[in-house]
């Protein structure tokens, strides 16, 4: 039996060139068609640049993506793409980038979510010379990775965005640091998807994700999403077998119906002495 979605149009709602890598994933594995949705400046829901501060979560942004792509478009499939930027939680001094797509069925009334997430250089600095502007540049993976220049600092409201090749660059530094209170010039990655393509290289795996997991059906009502939704914890200790706080099973389940199936983890029967809070408080 075809998938549900197969021969189905999917709107995605996008405008920074997401639409190649995401339609790749989906309609390979789906069988659908992603046609890219236009008439929303996704900008008025958060930049990179910080002129325009997100509201709400990452969830939420891709979830009122999505929305709007149904009511833009009258498909009743909508997509949604929304990005983050932060320190990694092991690794702090590395810029750690998650990237979510949320597909929203409005017929179904369900929502499946790919994510993709790892560390991810967000190159920042302040030039004041021509060679240490040559140094960040190198650092970011300029020319092919775009760039933003500020005068001042970080914080400065104005910006230069979409510095895409060393005669821009050259002006735009010119600019920042003539408007600059003491020549400095603060330079960073651009991180819209289509400037940066460390990132697109992400959302291309969220996509991936989101494909397969929308790919198996549930084996009660059919729905498209059936996959894990929760994590069961006590892997019993290899010495005491008290239960410890590792992993030993997956539930998945259905998005729209009740059902559930915990599934244990191949090859987890017990948990290493060093995890359990008995054999090492």
């Amino acid at each position: 039996m075809p998938h549900p979605y197969h021969r189905l149009t999917v709107g995605f709602l996008t405008q920074h060139g997401k639409e190649t890598v995401v339609a790749a994933a989906l309609e390979a594995e789906l069988g659908c068609t992603v046609a890219r949705v236009q008439g929303f400046d996704t900008d008025q829901l958060g930049t990179f640049t910080r002129d325009v501060d997100r509201a709400g979560t990452q969830w939420e942004a891709a979830r009122t993506k999505a929305l709007t792509a149904i009511e833009l478009s009258g498909l009743p499939i909508g997509l949604g793409s929304e990005g983050s930027f932060d320190r990694h939680p092991l690794l702090g001094f590395v810029s750690h980038n998650r990237e979510l797509i949320m597909l929203v069925d409005r017929d179904r009334d369900i929502e499946i979510v790919g994510i993709a997430d790892g560390p991810s250089p967000h190159v920042h600095g302040v030039a004041r010379t021509g060679e240490e502007l040559d140094g960040i540049a190198e650092r970011a993976g300029f020319p092919t990775h775009w760039l933003v220049v500020r005068p001042n600092a970080l914080d400065d409201p104005r910006f230069w965005k979409g510095v895409r090749d060393r005669d821009e660059l050259r002006l735009a530094f010119d600019w920042a640091r003539e408007l600059s209170d003491d020549g400095a010039v603060a330079v960073e990655s651009d991180l819209r998807a289509h400037a940066n393509p460390r990132r697109m290289e992400r959302i291309a795996e969220a996509a991936r994700d989101l494909a397969q997991r929308a790919a198996v059906l549930c084996p009660v009502c059919g729905c498209p999403g059936f996959g894990r939704v929760e994590t069961v914890r006590g892997l019993p200790c290899a010495v005491c077998w008290l239960p410890t706080a590792m992993a030993r099973a997956h539930v998945h389940g259905c998005p729209r119906c009740e059902h559930r199936e915990v599934h244990d983890i191949p090859g987890r029967t017990t948990a290493d002495p060093q995890y359990c809070d008995a054999c090492n408080p």
